[in-house]
């Protein structure tokens, strides 16, 4: 027993910081993959001076990362002293502005932002007509008005001319931590003129060079996923707690994180995340577009994209229920010392599969691809209660899933053999067989739920030299523990209720 102490303290880790919307989490890893520690830090996700602002003080996330490291150092002091290297992956679509001296001008503006710009891209007659003609006008608009640093330099324009730098969340922890302002092109996901086809900032005639106007000494510099970005401070080392001069590697967002993660490398395995914001995706070594004028993404492995359909606030819905819906369970779970989620798996027992006709269009909120969405719940009857609800929330997810996932197998044109889970809603039984019916695919759930982690780590294990290439390093972290195998006996109901879901939002985008 000694002895494998005494190992494990001598044994190279690497450090995967996760920066989500309500969290960060600081997990130290083996070179195969296995966790040996983890910290989470809450905070509340954003504050709103208005209606519809969703902002958050950067130094949250700054304090909540030096916080989780000291908490592991406070009781294995090893696992950080023998650091390899060390990866961010973080939330996407949220903007810190920094002034020359790196420091924050004001709150960052979060994904969950709805506040509008303008726009300064105002297409003549004879390109509006082009754009109408092509079925993109509205969007382009729409993508426009989205910008954060649009309307930052419409509202605050002494601010926008302060501006040193506009980073991603990781962008700027990788600053904080480096000195570096730099990023890879799978972070660089939002409203900011990022040409993803060349993976490199776009050019003056690109599109979003148009929409999403930003000088470019205001960008940050572009490195490989799995490059060094660059070393801890000696400052940072200090307020930290960890290693002077440990690289720190350049990875991917959060969802780009998640599929390298679950071991998805090529178009035949897809990722679906059980996330607060639901998403299928494929990794490819092609730029396809999974619609038009919606980018293919950045992969975490170089030269690779990552072709997507999200759901925006997909599986948040269930918090969304448990909340508005779920006292009973929220009781339940407090009696027993459950979670609540465990409690509601019940409830989708309670009602058979289809619930009677009951529907649900799981758009809580609009996205780019459909900007017109609002939810819906159709097909109520008097056998309904809210098990049927909750059911229809999974299912009608399923649906919207499965019409992604199909969406995806016609622009690459590949077959989808397996599917790789991830996700907070991935830890439910039944939540994973109902969307393997539906989707008729099997389903695997990996070791760990902490994919997006993973992900870094795997990236920070090949640019510290731990593995020689990404593939090689995915083949020895990334775990399977579990595979939902579809059961075709609901096969022609799925099939039909699926139909008929397809034909909601049409019907109803416009209401």
């Amino acid at each position: 027993m000694e002895k494998e102490r005494y190992m494990n303290a001598e044994q190279e880790t690497l450090i995967a910081i996760d920066c989500g919307t309500q969290s960060l989490r600081v997990i130290v890893f083996t070179a195969d993959g296995t966790i040996l520690a983890k910290q989470q830090i809450t905070y509340k996700p954003y504050t709103s001076p208005r209606e519809g602002w969703a902002e958050q003080d950067p130094m949250v996330w700054w304090e909540a990362l030096c916080k989780g490291i000291a908490a592991i150092k406070s009781t294995q002091p090893h696992l950080i002293a023998h650091a390899k290297g060390l990866g961010i992956t973080a939330q996407r679509d949220t903007v810190v502005f920094l002034d020359r001296n790196g420091n924050p001008l004001r709150p960052a503006i979060t994904w969950l932002d709805t506040r509008k710009a303008h726009g300064s891209y105002h297409p003549n007659a004879a390109m509006t007509a082009l754009y109408r003609i092509a079925g993109v006008y509205e969007k382009i608009m729409h993508s426009q008005s989205n910008g954060q640093c649009n309307w930052v330099q419409e509202n605050e324009p002494d601010l926008w001319n302060n501006t040193w730098k506009v980073l991603m969340v990781s962008g700027y922890l990788q600053y904080r931590l480096t000195g570096v302002a730099a990023d890879s092109p799978s972070s660089l996901v939002g409203h900011i003129p990022f040409d993803h086809k060349k993976q490199r900032w776009a050019a003056p005639s690109h599109i979003t060079a148009k929409i999403f106007p930003i000088e470019h000494d205001k960008l940050c510099e572009v490195v490989e996923s799995g490059a060094p970005v660059g070393t801890v401070l000696a400052s940072a080392a200090e307020l930290t707690g960890l290693p002077a001069a440990i690289p720190v590697i350049a990875c991917g967002s959060d969802k780009a994180c998640e599929t390298l993660g679950m071991g998805c490398l090529t178009s035949d395995i897809a990722s679906l995340s059980f996330g607060t914001t639901a998403s299928v995706e494929v990794c490819t070594d092609r730029y396809i577009e999974p619609s038009r004028l919606l980018p293919a993404y950045s992969a975490a492995i170089p030269k690779h994209w990552v072709p997507e359909i999200e759901i925006f606030r997909g599986y948040w819905m269930i918090s969304w229920f448990k909340n508005e819906l779920g006292y009973e369970e929220r009781i339940k779970a407090t009696e027993t010392g459950h979670i609540p989620e465990e409690i509601m798996d019940k409830l989708l027992d309670s009602s058979p599969p289809g619930c009677y006709g009951l529907m649900l269009q799981p758009y809580w909120g609009a996205s780019l691809r459909n900007h017109y969405a609002k939810g819906s719940i159709i097909g109520f009857g008097d056998v309904h209660g809210r098990h049927a609800i909750y059911r229809a929330i999974v299912e009608g997810l399923a649906y919207s899933l499965r019409e992604g996932l199909e969406q995806l197998e016609k622009r690459t044109g590949t077959t989808v053999k397996t599917i790789a889970v991830s996700g907070g809603a991935a830890k439910s039984d039944r939540i994973c067989s109902i969307t393997a019916n539906i989707l008729k695919r099997p389903l695997v759930r990996g070791v760990t739920t902490e994919t997006s982690a993973l992900g870094a780590a795997i990236l920070t294990a090949y640019g510290t030299g731990l593995h020689s290439s990404i593939e090689g390093a995915v083949k020895s972290m990334v775990r399977t523990s579990r595979a939902f195998e579809p059961s075709f006996e609901n096969e022609a109901l799925y099939d039909g209720l699926y139909k008929i879901y397809r034909q909601i939002y049409p019907a109803l985008k416009h209401a």
